[in-house]
């Protein structure tokens, strides 16, 4: 069974820094793209990075040079589980929001697993 459990959110003021965790359990993630996931009320679930298991990253615009993503996978293969960092820096007020991790595939990191785990609140406010 797949499961995701994130952690790290919290509430800073703008310019502040942050860093998302997730422990990914169920697969073994170190064969999937991995992304970090921005849901703010009324809006969909949309990426903010992502890594393949290439190592390649991307991100959203608004986000470059400001949050890093990076993973590390289990030397173990029979442990099926990894995690998954997002180092958030000059936190702004649109970085608001509740943050998600899943596997994620194509272009358009769609996610993989519905599993979703309960997320993470990053707040940012003066």
């Amino acid at each position: 069974q797949v499961q995701f459990v994130e952690s790290g959110g919290a509430v800073v003021q703008p310019g502040g820094s942050l860093r998302l965790s997730c422990e990914a359990s169920g697969r073994d993630f170190s064969l999937y793209g991995m992304a970090w996931y921005r849901q703010v009320p009324g809006k969909q679930r949309d990426m903010v990075a992502g890594i393949r298991a290439g190592g390649k990253t991307s991100y959203q615009d608004s986000v470059k040079d400001r949050f890093t993503i990076s993973r590390v996978n289990t030397k173990d293969p029979d442990l099926l589980q990894g995690t998954l960092y997002l180092q958030m820096n000059n936190l702004n007020t649109n970085d608001t929001g509740l943050y998600y991790c899943n596997a994620g595939m194509g272009d358009t990191w769609f996610p993989m697993f519905d599993s979703w785990g309960q997320g993470t609140q990053v707040t940012v406010s003066s």
